[in-house]
């Protein structure tokens, strides 16, 4: 007998989720362990196995403990680090020398990783900001202290050459400096790299307030003024499209949108703008911090929410994601099987 409540056929959509796996077969793509890049904080104190307080779980590494943390993440399935320095050593200066000196911790564990772990593909992270004794992300006018972008544009190539050398598969400068892109990849293909070296840009670099945990683990707290002159003000969609687009033209192999939860809408058109090429997104410290608070507030479960943050990744068209949550998701992935 009908009813004057009955659903019209159009209408009716649970049929196709009533059940796990209809539910799983409703995504375009899932969650692998190839799209996973793993943050790892690297020091030059060669014992150090140091917690990160604001980052749960995370840990400034040595170089003698690092062969033992990475050899059960990547027995699970981890195929891909970026690397980060925190030099206490070395002594920082203008222009960031530490980044490329051969004893810096990037460079030293690049080399031990290729070596122990040949198949693990290494991005390094180039950027002064961990370098500088003033804390920013490019060198300085003595005049009054505002970016040399030009001067900063060709240090970035020297420190993205250094790290080909010591054996990174990838580079990715993160300082936003206009034209770094073109002038990294030339340098590349100039030394040799440009068929052995993979250019990942940050893009679309928001200055945002998520970056507070990460400044903390990486010692990079600028000495004063803020980063807002050279990375993108968090309401500017066109212009971040633009620099997307600009990076495409100056030839970078991997795009990314950095942070990724409040700029969806800016990785979803990242997949407009540049259709044919892989896109990051980096779940920064803040995320994963909030991601953290929320479940020891008993907002919700931790899994499920690392989860449906990544699946948010994955709808906006993400192939590869950097999160601190890579060890947990290895474990996971597994379970779910």
């Amino acid at each position: 007998m009908s009813s004057s409540l009955e659903v019209p056929i159009s209408s009716t959509l649970q049929g196709g989720y009533f059940h796990p796996l209809l539910r799983s077969l409703q995504a375009e793509r899932h969650l692998t362990k190839d799209m996973l890049m793993y943050p790892i904080f690297i020091t030059d104190e060669p014992d150090a196995e140091v917690e990160i307080k604001s980052l749960p779980g995370q840990k400034r590494w040595g170089l003698n403990k690092l062969s033992g943390f990475l050899a059960p993440l990547v027995a699970k399935g981890l195929k891909s680090v970026i690397l980060f320095g925190v030099p206490l050593h070395l002594q920082k200066d203008a222009r960031g020398s530490p980044a490329d000196d051969p004893q810096t911790p990037v460079i030293l564990a690049t080399k031990l990783i290729r070596k122990e772990f040949p198949h693990l593909v290494v991005a390094c992270d180039v950027c002064l900001c961990e370098y500088t004794d003033h804390g920013h992300c490019g060198e300085l006018r003595s005049e009054d202290g505002t970016i040399d972008n030009g001067r900063s544009v060709k240090r970035m190539a020297e420190v993205a050459v250094a790290y080909a050398k010591a054996g990174a598969q990838m580079v990715a400068p993160s300082d936003m400096m206009d034209g770094r892109v073109r002038a990294i990849k030339q340098a590349l293909i100039d030394n040799g790299f440009g068929n052995r070296c993979n250019l990942m840009s940050y893009s679309a670099k928001f200055a945002s307030s998520l970056y507070g945990p990460f400044r903390e683990a990486a010692g990079s707290v600028p000495d004063f003024g803020n980063r807002k002159c050279y990375q993108l003000p968090p309401n500017a969609r066109g212009l971040a499209k633009r620099a997307i687009a600009r990076d495409v033209d100056e030839g970078a192999d991997i795009l990314m949108v950095k942070p990724t939860l409040p700029y969806l809408d800016i990785l979803s058109e990242m997949r407009t703008i540049a259709p044919n090429h892989p896109l990051a997104c980096y779940q920064v410290s803040g995320e994963y911090a909030m991601i953290h608070a929320g479940a020891n507030a008993g907002v919700y479960e931790l899994k499920a929410m690392a989860f449906e943050t990544v699946d948010s990744f994955l709808r906006a068209g993400a192939t590869l994601i950097l999160t601190y949550f890579t060890p947990d998701f290895l474990d996971w992935l597994d379970e779910d099987k």
